[in-house]
């Protein structure tokens, strides 16, 4: 394995962070199901502390390299020489911390939500935090993919029990998508565990030079994972379904941090592992990425549905994160692990507000709700700031992601970075509408009698809120942890990459 530097804490952080949350989950299975106070209380308190217990992952952190920290090495199964290997770089230490953040704001907006099988519903939370955590934090491909399915159980259930009407084939369609993508990459997983003598240690395997018609069929391997999860156009049907039909802490898990696993895994395997496949592919993830920014940006118009707007604008924005990628230059790279961190602040934030209000009403046709700024003013301020960023106002988070993936997507190719702004363009049409049609028109008497936020409420948005302008206003307090580790991946993409093997790859593909 590759040299990493020791933890410089007293205690395994990463073992903490990913077990606290599976141990808690354990315990509350001896809580008596009727009390749903000690349940509901014993979540939000596992959730505090993990989130808590992460923050020296952002305080102690050394800035200045690219290897691993606060690492963990025990050997598991020496026979297949598996090991349980953990750590964090500048590419995977933020979205820890966004997952033990987000997990707190969806044990505070079903609080009151959830009424049936509470105990059960809490208990999927809490793993779902365990295996997302543990996701970003694996070195070892064993390790890792164990993390990766463990995360489909939960959420499926979250989808099929607690779900909308339509939460059976949601969740079915979620499942079988996301599986066939899984076992896919699982066939790479071993042909790489083969090839390189028998190790799942991710460092070493990304260290080495594979022939090159096997970088690009296990490039398409991982692909089908990857593309899946984010989704990439064509294959991301299921997520509207699944974001309509979840309640509203599915949606926001979803949204915030499941979606970002998909490109989290192009940057950790698919870009060092396979340099010339994926340089040889970049038109085509290019192109791509641009449909699905646009188509996802234009079908949001037709959409009456508020949760299913908000589904296909992640389709668009998380075209714009690929596009960042795939783009390969520091600004693309570095604006797309920006704006995942912000997709998951300003898309959880979305859902959150959706389902705060969806808990009064029980609707969300967009018809419904014609001038609500008239009785839920406040609700209508958060709504606004949320709008503001996702259409990527300067001042705010969104501007910062887009404007450097705009900027990478142009130096690659210009007519990306073109196409990409003219995403931008159709996302500010279609979030203004959406705005417009919720709170500035004529008063809808279905909702004369909502209800502003409460305090449980204003407590669960207005983190992600300090999020949006702490990012927005002063971004390298986020971009100066990513920049020797971007800077790392993309020499070894230039290292592993030589000119005329990308030529015999188009050739062969072609």
């Amino acid at each position: 394995m590759e040299q990493e530097l020791a933890s410089t804490l007293s205690y395994p952080i990463l073992s903490t962070v990913i077990f606290l949350p599976v141990a808690v989950a354990a315990l509350m299975l001896f809580i008596n199901r009727a009390n749903t106070g000690a349940i509901k209380w014993t979540a939000l308190i596992a959730s505090l502390a993990t989130f808590v217990l992460s923050l020296p992952l952002f305080t102690s952190f050394d800035k200045s390299t690219y290897k691993m920290q606060f690492s963990e090495f025990h050997e598991w199964i020496p026979a297949f020489n598996i090991n349980y290997a953990i750590g964090v770089d500048g590419i995977s230490v933020l979205f820890v911390l966004l997952s033990t953040l987000i997990t707190i704001t969806c044990v505070l907006v079903s609080w009151n939500a959830i009424k049936e099988k509470t105990k059960e519903f809490y208990i999927s939370i809490l793993l779902i935090e365990g295996a997302m955590i543990g996701v970003f934090c694996s070195l070892d491909f064993f390790l890792f993919y164990i993390f990766w399915e463990a995360m489909l159980i939960p959420m499926f259930l979250l989808i099929g029990v607690w779900g909308g009407p339509n939460r059976i084939y949601a969740s079915i369609k979620f499942f079988l998508y996301t599986l066939v993508g899984s076992v896919l990459m699982l066939v790479g997983i071993i042909v790489l565990y083969l090839y390189a003598g028998k190790t799942f240690d991710i460092l070493t395997l990304s260290s080495l030079n594979y022939p090159l018609k096997m970088q690009l069929w296990l490039f398409w391997a991982f692909f089908a994972a990857f593309a899946v999860k984010v989704p990439m156009f064509p294959v991301h049907t299921w997520l509207p379904d699944a974001h309509t039909e979840a309640p509203t802490a599915g949606s926001v898990i979803l949204a915030a941090i499941l979606i970002k696993m998909g490109a989290y895994g192009f940057l950790r395997f698919s870009l060092p592992m396979f340099p010339d496949a994926a340089v040889a592919m970049t038109p085509a993830m290019m192109t791509l990425s641009v449909i699905a920014i646009i188509y996802g940006a234009v079908v949001c118009f037709a959409q009456t549905d508020l949760k299913r707007l908000i589904a296909y604008s992640s389709v668009s924005h998380m075209g714009f994160v690929t596009l960042g990628i795939f783009a390969m230059n520091v600004q693309g790279l570095e604006g797309g692990i920006l704006q995942m961190i912000n997709h998951g602040v300003i898309t959880g934030a979305l859902f959150l507000a959706v389902g705060i209000i969806y808990e009064q009403t029980h609707s969300r046709q967009i018809s419904d709700y014609g001038g609500a700024a008239t009785v839920v003013p406040v609700y209508a301020a958060f709504f606004m700031v949320l709008t503001l960023a996702a259409i990527g106002l300067p001042g705010l988070n969104g501007f910062v992601g887009e404007f450097l993936i705009i900027l990478g997507g142009f130096a690659a190719k210009k007519w990306a970075g073109v196409l990409a702004a003219t995403g931008v363009i159709i996302g500010a049409g279609y979030m203004l509408w959406l705005y417009q049609n919720i709170f500035f028109q004529e008063l809808n008497p279905k909702i004369a009698e909502l209800k502003d936020l409460n305090g449980r409420e204003f407590l669960t948005l207005i983190p992600l809120i300090v999020l949006i302008f702490w990012i927005g206003v002063y971004p390298n307090a986020f971009l100066s942890f990513m920049h020797v580790s971007v800077q790392h991946l993309i020499d070894r993409v230039g290292m592993g990459t030589q000119p005329e093997a990308v030529a015999s790859l188009l050739s062969f593909i072609r």
